[in-house]
């Protein structure tokens, strides 16, 4: 695969889906477990929103890669890297990033193994970890017009 340009539409879609799924997220009762717990569609919610979030996230980063550098990863934790090895994002983050990666395969194929309390932890004093590393793509994007295809 030959690298070319990178879609703003695509980026900029899958950078509002970021934010809508973590504002979601951000308006269900995570002040306290029992508020949170008093409605169990608060659990599916929250599930919901945060693997769509992490699949948006990935899904970027693999767009990033495939169209700028010509190089279709597909496997998450190599997205993670070669985003760190590129700059795009930092070396902290790409062991946060990696930790995701194993969340959102956790969320997928391990969903009957996601505890209810560990998912309120995550979306409770989280999700600036995923908004962090969305910013920093965000911030290498805008450092890097010349990557972009402008047309839809």
């Amino acid at each position: 695969m030959l690298p070319g340009k990178i879609s703003r539409h695509l980026v900029s879609d899958r950078l509002a889906w970021i934010s809508s799924m973590l504002s979601e997220i951000r308006r269900l009762p995570l002040a306290s477990k029992a508020a949170f717990f008093q409605e169990s569609k608060n659990i599916w919610a929250a599930e919901s929103c945060l693997r769509r979030a992490l699949e948006a996230l990935f899904d970027l980063g693999r767009h990033i890669l495939a169209k700028g550098y010509g190089d279709p990863v597909t496997e998450y934790k190599a997205i993670a890297s070669k985003m760190t090895a590129l700059a795009i994002i930092s070396a902290q983050q790409n062991e946060l990033f990696l930790k995701l990666a194993e969340y959102r395969n956790r969320l997928v194929h391990f969903y009957h193994e996601v505890n209810p309390d560990e998912l309120f932890d995550i979306c409770s004093t989280h999700l600036g970890d995923i908004g962090s590393i969305a910013e920093s793509v965000r911030l290498w994007l805008l450092a890097h017009p010349e990557s972009l295809d402008e047309t839809l």
